[in-house]
């Protein structure tokens, strides 16, 4: 893996790093494949709406597009490139240093052994007992505290269930511990309503918009679990790992169906995959 820290290589933060400390700040996962960060201006859009969320500066978009170029160009490919913006400073105490500096933290690692199964046959998940609380103000964001779904990941140990299902309080389906869920039923393609919790993805993003392209009715709305699982298809999504069918919801099976097909081709069926994994 290589790591810069403020534009310079270094594999390293002080202790008192607010983002260790205290979460203060947020994250981007990114997919690179043949050099080019995918989805880049949808990812800088959504940190932009972070730091606005979380009363911080705009982020150093120039530093961070220097980064980007210095690492894609010496790095793997495909790979992952993942950002991490914390405050900078020294001072103890939750009151945010003044003056203020930003910490980027931008690492590139190869990409994961896509498996093309999981794009073809469709994957395993199961639904998560921990649940995925309502903050309106910071729904929709990366930012750094992500303990829900480190404790709904650890819910399971089974290498043959690739994701866990996650609902809020009142029982409303979010989303994956990692990525975003679509339901198709009856031709509507929806995706749960993301105004009180979860993660609006950049692949979220361009998949609805592919969908108006192509004139198909989509809904942001309420899903129940039984709406899950009276669908037609379901598939679940992310930038690093694109559009993966779900085969088996516990043990309610699917098949991947015309509507996810569909949007598969439009991304490059089944993804960007490394030649080893093909």
């Amino acid at each position: 893996m290589l790591s810069w820290v403020n534009g310079r290589p270094q594999d390293a933060v002080p202790v008192t790093d607010r983002g260790l400390s205290y979460g203060d700040g947020l994250f981007e996962t990114i997919l690179v494949a043949s050099g080019q960060a995918l989805g880049w201006a949808l990812h800088m859009d959504r940190l932009a709406r972070g730091c606005s969320a979380l009363g911080l500066p705009p982020p150093p978009i120039d530093g961070l597009n220097a980064d980007r170029a210095g690492l894609c160009a010496i790095g793997p490919d495909p790979a992952v490139l993942k950002i991490i913006l914390t405050v900078g400073g020294t001072a103890r105490g939750y009151a945010r240093p003044d003056p203020f500096a930003w910490r980027r933290i931008v690492s590139l690692m190869p990409a994961p052994a896509w498996l093309r199964d999981d794009y073809e046959s469709g994957i395993r998940v199961k639904w998560c007992r921990q649940l995925w609380f309502s903050d309106p103000d910071l729904a929709g964001i990366k930012h750094l505290n992500r303990l829900p779904q480190v404790r709904a990941r650890a819910e399971w140990t089974d290498a043959g269930i690739a994701e866990g299902l996650m609902r809020d309080p009142e029982g409303r389906v979010i989303g994956g511990t990692m990525s975003n869920l679509f339901v198709i039923k009856d031709a509507v393609l929806a995706t749960p309503n993301l105004t009180q919790c979860g993660i609006a993805g950049t692949m979220r993003a361009r998949i609805m918009a592919i969908a108006h392209r192509l004139g198909w009715t989509v809904e942001e709305t309420a899903l129940s679990v039984m709406d899950c699982y009276r669908a037609d298809e379901l598939f679940v999504c992310n930038a690093v790992r694109g559009i993966r069918p779900i085969r088996q919801l516990e043990s309610r099976m699917f098949r991947p169906g015309p509507v996810t097909r569909a949007l598969q081709r439009e991304f490059g069926f089944p993804w960007p995959v490394p030649e080893d994994a093909r």
